[in-house]
């Protein structure tokens, strides 16, 4: 094999999915993130919005199987 999951199109297919729905959320989540590391004080809509980004990340990863 020269590439990964050659042998197998449908989790390769799969992975590309997920990471199309993943990488944006985890763009969210770092921009809070260093928001509030920047802010140096707690921010209750940035810890939820990491949260729900979160969340996202997590059924992502679940349906991708």
């Amino acid at each position: 094999m020269t590439n990964l999951l050659e042998g197998s199109p449908l989790s390769n297919q799969s992975l590309a999915i997920r990471e199309r729905i993943a990488l944006p959320l985890i763009t969210i989540q770092l921009y809070a993130i260093q928001t509030i590391l920047n802010k140096g004080k707690e921010d209750t809509a940035l810890q939820k919005l990491i949260l729900r980004t979160m969340f996202g990340i997590i059924n992502a990863a679940r349906n991708a199987a």
